[in-house]
C-alpha cells in the first residue's frame, strides 16, 4: 500500500483516466478524473467502504499498481474512459452494468450518417447490427455526455434527425434540416457525401481517444485544401484543428469540482478577483487575481486575451475568462469571486459558475466616477467577513488588467503570451 501511496504522490493533477490494476497487470477498474492526483487519492482514504462501497473497498484492495493516460481535458477523459471499458471491461467496471439505463452513442450505417444517443436496453429493438455503422459507450452520466456532444457538434457538425435524411428532405422536415444548417448545428448543404464521410471518421477518431491521430488528419487534408486553391475549406480545417486544441470543459467539470475544498496546507480561504480592460472594446484582455488568507497570491495571477467578443462588453468578456479558468480543473477553485461591477456583470459569472454545475458565491464592487470602491453588492455576510479581502482582490485585479492592455498596446503585437491562459 506504501508503494501506492508514493505513486499517487507523482500522479499529475490534469485530467486523464486512471487504470486499477491486479496481480499480472490484470486491469480491475477504470475511471476519469478532472485532476488524477485527487480522484486517486481519494480511494485510500481511512473509511472508503462508508464514503463509496463494500464492492470498490474490495477492489481497492486488490490493487497492486496504478496507471493512468493525462488528457488535455475532461471531455476527452470522459471519451476515453467509455473507449477504454468497452475494449477492457474491466470486472468492476461491467459487474454494474446490467441496468440497461446507460447511453450508447450510434452512428449510423446510412448513405448520410446519423449520430444517436440510444439507451442499452433500446440498441437491439432500434437497430439491427448492419444498421450500426460505429457504436461508443457505454456512458454512465447522461447528462454529461450531451453537453460533450455539444461541444463536439460546434467543432463537427453532425446530422441527428429521427429519420435517414433523404425522408427528411422528402417531408415537412426539410425546413427544420435546412434551418438546422443555417445555424451551424448540421453540416453545411454544400457538404459532399465523400467530405461528410470524412466528417464521421474524424469523429470516430475523436471517440476512440486518438486526438493527436485526428489532429494530423486535419492538418493533411488541410495542406490538400491549400494546393487546390480551396481556401475557404482551408481555412473551416484550421478552425477545426484550433478548436480540437482549446476544448473548452465548462460544463464537464463533474462532481468532483462542484464545491470548492479545503486542501492541505492552507486555510481555504482564497478568493479570485476579475476584470477587464480594453480602448472603446478594442485589444481586450481580461485577467483572474488571488488573494489568499489575506494576502496576495501573485504566483495564482492569470492573464486572458478575450478571443470571442467584438465591441464593448464588459459582462461577455468576463464571462469567457471565468469559462476559460474553469477550464483548468487543476486549480484549486476559490470561496468568493469578486467581479468589477454590478448586477450586468455579477449575473453573467452566476450564468457560468450555473451552467458548469459550481457552486461559488459571486461578489461584485461598484466603483464612482473616480473609480473608487463605492459599493459591494452580494451576500451581506461575506461582504462583512471579507470586506478587506474582497476589496484587496478587486483592486489588484484592476491594477493588472489595465498595467497588461498596457503593456500589449506598446509592443503592438498579439502573440501567445506564456502567462496567457
Amino acid at each position: 500500500m506504501k508503494e501506492i501511496k508514493d505513486q499517487i504522490a507523482k500522479l499529475p493533477t490534469k485530467p486523464g483516466v486512471y487504470f486499477f490494476l491486479g496481480e499480472k497487470g490484470k486491469i480491475l477498474y477504470i475511471g476519469k478524473a478532472t485532476s488524477l492526483k485527487d480522484r486517486v487519492r481519494s480511494y485510500f482514504g481511512t473509511d472508503i467502504e462508508a464514503s463509496r462501497s463494500k464492492l470498490i473497498k474490495e477492489m481497492v484492495e486488490k490493487t497492486v499498481d496504478v496507471d493512468f493516460e493525462v488528457t488535455d481535458s475532461v471531455l476527452e477523459a470522459l471519451i476515453l474512459e467509455a473507449y477504454q471499458i468497452k475494449t477492457h471491461k474491466p470486472h468492476y467496471n461491467t459487474i454494474g452494468l446490467d441496468d440497461k439505463s446507460f447511453n450508447y452513442l450510434v452512428i449510423t450505417n446510412e448513405e448520410w450518417p446519423r449520430l444517436l444517443v440510444v439507451r442499452e436496453h433500446d440498441l437491439d429493438k432500434k437497430f439491427t447490427k448492419k444498421e450500426i455503422k460505429y457504436l461508443f459507450g457505454p456512458f454512465p452520466k447522461g447528462g454529461l455526455f450531451k453537453e460533450a456532444l455539444k461541444l463536439i457538434r460546434k467543432i463537427f457538425p453532425y446530422y441527428d434527425t429521427k429519420r435517414p435524411l433523404a425522408e427528411m428532405l422528402k417531408g415537412e422536415g426539410k425546413k427544420k434540416v435546412e434551418f438546422n444548417q443555417q445555424i451551424g448545428l448540421y453540416p453545411s448543404p454544400t457538404l459532399t457525401k465523400e467530405e461528410y464521410g470524412r466528417t464521421i471518421l474524424h469523429i470516430k477518431l475523436f471517440f476512440e481517444g486518438k486526438k493527436k491521430k485526428l489532429i494530423k488528419e486535419l492538418e493533411k487534408e488541410m495542406k490538400v485544401y491549400v494546393k487546390a486553391e480551396e481556401f475557404e475549406k482551408a481555412q473551416e480545417t484550421k478552425r477545426q484543428t484550433f478548436a480540437l486544441g482549446h476544448i473548452q470543459d465548462v460544463s464537464l467539470i463533474g462532481e468532483e469540482f462542484r464545491k470548492p475544498t479545503i486542501r492541505e496546507g492552507n486555510s481555504g480561504n482564497r478568493i479570485e478577483g476579475y476584470d477587464v480592460a480594453h480602448l472603446a472594446g478594442g485589444a481586450m484582455v481580461g485577467v483572474m487575481t488571488v488573494v489568499e488568507s489575506g494576502e496576495v497570491e501573485t504566483s495564482g495571477y492569470r492573464k486572458f486575451k478575450i478571443k470571442t467578443v467584438e465591441g464593448i462588453n464588459d459582462p461577455a468578456a468576463l464571462s469567457e475568462v471565468l469559462m476559460r479558468r474553469l477550464n483548468h480543473p487543476e486549480w484549486q477553485l476559490p470561496r468568493i469571486i469578486v467581479v468589477d461591477g454590478a448586477k450586468a456583470q455579477i449575473n453573467a459569472m452566476e450564468r457560468v459558475l450555473r451552467d458548469a454545475g459550481v457552486e461559488i458565491p459571486v461578489v461584485g464592487v461598484v466603483k464612482d466616477e473616480k473609480h473608487r470602491p463605492r459599493e459591494i453588492r452580494g451576500s451581506k455576510e461575506l461582504r462583512i467577513k471579507y470586506e478587506r479581502e474582497i476589496l484587496l482582490a478587486n483592486s489588484e485585479a484592476h491594477r493588472f488588467a489595465i498595467n497588461y492592455h498596457r503593456k500589449l498596446k506598446r509592443s503592438e503585437q498579439f502573440g501567445v503570451d506564456r502567462n496567457q491562459f
